[in-house]
């Protein structure tokens, strides 16, 4: 069975057939996925949708480009987080690629009071880095005791084994069976087997040969035949040890 460690079925792209896509996924090979908030109304959401369906569960948390409207209500986001089926904190980070977002300082800010929420919880983090890769890594790194995954992973490989070297898992999406995917081979060689996820980040990143079109976790077979063409091993076996490092980082997660 096939672990989505990182999709967002809260998405309005899923108004229409959410419940049917949800229900769709166990018959076609998926078994798990995890559904990431990135502001309070989509955590609520996240934690509704792991409410009504067994194989799916929630993170909850707010998004660096969430972070600048109203304050956030870390009190709410607290009772969320300690739900019995939310099993991490995010999507967090920084992302300093839109040119609105919220000042560099702040997200910062945000991102540190939300590792300190995972921390006092037990909780693994879902960090998004988008052009931040300095920031990212400066900051998770002040707290060594943290531990969680790099989402659609983009950094250098150097970055890459310096978080290996702490715990720290990546996640791998559509973008590696991209033409363009110049530098997800040289990740992907040293990255150990044990601490590769697979993710589709449903709607978006969708692999070829559907690139353009809407995502969904039964798109990961696509993903897990690259990564396996690249780490030497069969597709089957890629769907297997992606299974259990999601099962080991997501501790909270019951099969």
């Amino acid at each position: 069975m096939i672990f989505d460690t990182h999709a967002h079925y809260d998405s309005s792209q899923f108004k229409d057939d959410r419940d049917a896509v949800l229900t769709a996924l166990p018959e076609s090979g998926v078994g798990l996925a995890v559904n990431p908030g990135c502001d309070l109304p989509s955590s609520e959401y996240a934690v509704r949708l792991s409410e009504r369906f067994p194989h799916i569960w929630a993170a909850v948390g707010v998004h660096p480009s969430d972070c600048g409207g109203e304050a956030i209500n870390y009190d709410r986001l607290r009772e969320l987080a300690e739900r019995e089926k939310t099993v991490a904190i995010g999507e967090i980070g920084l992302d300093y690629y839109w040119k609105d977002n919220p000042l560099r300082e702040f997200q910062q800010t945000v991102f540190r009071k939300q590792i300190e929420l995972a921390l006092e919880l037990d909780l693994p983090v879902i960090v998004h880095d988008r052009e931040a890769h300095q920031d990212s890594l400066n900051v998770v790194l002040d707290y060594p005791e943290l531990r969680g995954v790099f989402h659609c992973f983009s950094g250098s490989p150097e970055m890459a084994g310096i978080l290996l070297n702490r715990g720290w898992y990546l996640g791998f999406d559509g973008p590696i069976t991209y033409k363009n995917a110049a530098k997800a081979p040289e990740v992907a060689a040293v990255t150990p087997l044990d601490r590769i996820l697979v993710e589709t980040d449903a709607p978006y990143l969708t692999p070829v040969p559907f690139r353009g079109k809407r995502n969904d976790s039964r798109n990961l077979p696509y993903v897990l035949e690259k990564l396996a063409e690249w780490k030497g091993v069969s597709k089957e076996e890629m769907e297997k040890i992606t299974w259990e490092n999601g099962l080991r980082l997501f501790s909270k997660v019951r099969v």
